[in-house]
């Protein structure tokens, strides 16, 4: 089986469904905090606002200019992220990077539904789309503590 045709296979109709069924596509008004980050190698962005309050996430607003690996870990995360804190963020996050990088676990709940991107651990150079709004949420929530702290 060539790359190519493994390529193909790894845009599976699941995948590119989610890339139709991006939630929170409107921009806060007034988030808690903004953040936007950029995968150098391939030029997705995506830009988070998030309203926390006691800790968990209330109000999300994403705007999310990727490829269609990055839009579908978009409409995963934006599917799931309200009511969630830093920790489970950051456990997402985390256990989506190994899954990527080392065919680690599937990220756990509430964004189990990552394990639809396992096939991309093979493509490297997908890996920083793929993260990018599980890594602006961590950086979204760590400049929220660190305002809290002041």
């Amino acid at each position: 089986m060539s790359a190519e045709t493994d390529l193909v296979k790894l845009y599976s109709g699941r995948i590119l469904a989610l890339t139709t069924e991006i939630p929170h596509q409107k921009r806060l008004e007034a988030p808690s905090a903004t953040v936007k980050r950029r995968a150098p190698l391939c030029g997705s962005t995506v830009t988070v606002d998030v309203v926390v309050e006691d800790g968990r996430i209330t109000g999300y607003g994403q705007d999310v200019k990727a490829c269609a690996l990055g839009q579908a870990a978009a409409a995963i995360v934006g599917k799931n992220v309200i009511g969630t804190d830093r920790a489970q963020i950051v456990a997402g996050r985390d256990a989506l990077k190994a899954m990527l990088k080392e065919d680690g676990p599937t990220p756990p709940a509430p964004f189990e539904e990552l394990e639809i991107l396992r096939p991309a651990k093979d493509y490297r150079n997908r890996h920083a789309s793929i993260l990018l709004t599980l890594e602006a949420l961590t950086e979204a929530m760590d400049r929220i503590d660190r305002s809290d702290c002041a």
